[in-house]
């Protein structure tokens, strides 16, 4: 096949509004998502007890003939209906320009006088996409697809590829098209650490001009080449899945909706790169994967022993394994309930934050809770409570192992958004007040930790009240003086680390001669969509200092250094250098 990336064009000015030219144009490939059903349907939280769901807006009858729990309550699923052309109301937000030094990875601006307790925001930048699927490659760009330029539903046309190195301007970008027109709309994206490809599965399909049905392909992104290509489908249908990376290199996909009536997959697959899709029967669960949603991206992580854990929305806790055709076990451990719109992270090894709700005088209130798989039962713990019920915000693990959680809003995908973040302290376990973004993120926003330490904001829309085609970059305290001055901390730097290294071995790694190094950690890649990052890991390394050389000893086991693309950073004092990324293999 022809490569994607011999039609790569860089973005900007007349070519941009070519594009955006063509979308009214009667000639767009049917297969994609030109026709779309033109009615914007509500988006709010699902899987809720009854008092939850008597505090959500009234929804259309067609959306209520979907949904059931295991209680026999009504609640609400979320529905991708992408706007098509001309249809929906919404308004653009502002792109914004940015002020002063314009972004540039590993660059910080002066941030205000509480830069030091909250990070700082830099200005709204213009993203040629709604990027509401987010991934974070071994060269440290981000491949990012959903919509087309104007913000449609459009991941069987279009992908983009952004390059930190070269700043946010539109000549960063690469959009790129979709040769295998398989619509990867709300599918499940992750790293193949041997390869270094991207695994995308399933996603959304048009059938007669209707949108919302689903898809069992198989696509691979190569970031060598830039392109994208089918690969050997899947058994089943699925939209909304989960991809869970396993030790061996093979990937296990769980949940995802099979139709529009809601339908569920059920059964489990493990995708071998080298040999293509297995099912798992053995693993089948109507109930962990069909009642109270449990088909939408399920929240699943693999355990210190190698298992599977995964916690369901009505707050049901399994155990998978996947040899021998695959099983799965309900523990007698529960905790609260949650939603598809609340994140969920890997903090530390075996430990999870989960942002819940419980009912006080018969209203929903946002809870956190701490859940621990790394022994023979789960524990779970309550946590600092957070400042508000944040519906589709994003939580992500920052270099120090804090989590940040930005965006969302009270009342599902409605404006006002919430525009102040929140970061939780895991010795602490307090959360303290973050700084203010200018937009608000809503349902498909996404978050995700950059090399640099900052964080990348983005996307919201398609549907929702804004159309998100902008960015905001994330500059974390850590990166400021805690004196009030809003300046610029002094980062360590880390010289030269090795791009491969083996599982239980250790990293020799130099710093900058001047730099006396107080802690280095090891953050997995990430990849977020739907509120939801299941790859990324943090891990504190043990290690020594000789003049400018750091050894640093990595974890023996690779059910905790799960093998993958991680970045490691270097701190002095309280801050993290840029870091390099490399690839941890088996032994």
């Amino acid at each position: 096949m022809k490569h994607a990336h011999c039609a790569a064009r860089k973005v900007r000015g007349a070519e941009h509004r070519t594009v955006a030219e063509r979308d009214d144009s009667s000639s767009r490939i049917r297969s994609g998502p030109s026709r779309a059903l033109g009615k914007l349907f509500q988006i709010a939280l699902v899987v809720m007890i009854p008092a939850i769901a008597r505090a959500m807006p009234p929804m259309a009858g067609s959306e209520m003939d979907m949904m059931g729990t295991q209680d026999g309550a009504r609640d609400r699923a979320p529905v991708d209906y992408g706007f098509g052309p001309g249809k929906g109301k919404v308004r653009h937000s502002s792109p914004g320009t940015s002020a002063g030094t314009p972004y540039v990875l590993g660059s910080v601006p002066p941030g205000g006088s509480a830069a030091g307790a909250e990070g700082y925001f830099d200005p709204p930048v213009t993203w040629p996409i709604i990027g509401l699927h987010q991934i974070l490659l071994p060269d440290g760009r981000v491949l990012n697809y959903g919509t087309n330029e104007v913000g449609q539903q459009g991941a069987a046309e279009y992908y983009d590829v952004w390059d930190p190195k070269f700043g946010t301007g539109l000549d960063a970008h690469l959009v790129l098209p979709n040769t295998t027109h398989t619509d990867i709309f709300c599918s499940d994206q992750s790293m193949l650490w041997r390869t270094g490809e991207v695994l995308i599965t399933g996603g959304d399909m048009t059938v007669d001009d209707t949108r919302n049905y689903s898809n069992n392909h198989t696509t691979i992104f190569s970031p060598r080449t830039n392109s994208i290509r089918p690969a050997r489908p899947m058994a089943y249908k699925r939209w909304y899945p989960s991809i869970v990376a396993m030790p061996s290199g093979e990937m296990l996909v769980l949940g995802g909706r099979t139709a529009p009536s809601n339908s569920a997959a059920i059964t489990p697959e493990l995708f071998n790169p080298a040999t293509g899709w297995s099912t798992l029967s053995g693993a089948a669960s109507d109930l962990a994967f069909n009642d109270s949603y449990g088909w939408y991206y399920p929240r699943a992580f693999l355990r210190p022993d190698g298992d599977v854990f995964l916690v369901d929305f009505a707050g049901r806790i399994w155990t998978i394994d996947t040899s021998s055709g695959g099983t799965i076990d309900q523990s007698q451990t529960t905790t609260l309930q949650s939603s598809p719109s609340l994140p969920i992270v890997m903090y530390a090894p075996g430990m999870l934050l989960s942002l819940r709700i419980s009912v006080v005088d018969k209203n929903p209130v946002a809870a956190s809770e701490t859940i621990a798989f790394n022994g023979s039962k789960p524990v779970i713990t309550p946590t600092g409570p957070i400042d508000q019920l944040r519906q589709w915000s994003n939580a992500t693990v920052l270099a120090d192992g804090r989590v940040f959680v930005n965006g969302g809003s009270t009342e599902s995908n409605k404006l006002p958004g919430i525009l102040s973040s929140q970061i939780w302290d895991p010795g602490s376990g307090a959360w303290t007040t973050g700084a203010s973004a200018a937009i608000a993120r809503l349902y498909h926003s996404t978050a995700l930790l950059l090399p640099d330490a900052t964080v990348l904001t983005a996307a919201g829309g398609a549907p929702g009240p804004l159309k998100n085609l902008n960015a905001e970059i994330y500059f974390p305290p850590y990166l400021y003086l805690n004196d009030g001055s809003g300046n610029p901390a002094p980062r360590p730097t880390l010289v030269s680390a090795p791009s491969d290294i083996a599982v239980g071995k250790t990293v020799t790694a130099t710093v900058g001669s001047a730099d006396t190094i107080s802690r280095v950690t090891f953050v997995r890649t990430g990849s977020v969509t739907h509120s939801t990052n299941n790859d990324q890991r943090f891990i504190d390394l043990p290690f020594t200092q000789t003049g400018n050389v750091i050894q640093a000893s990595l974890p023996g086991n690779s059910n905790i250094l799960l093998p993958g693309y991680y970045m490691m950073f270097v701190f002095e004092g309280y801050t993290p250098s840029v870091a390099r990324i490399m690839r941890v293999q088996l032994p």
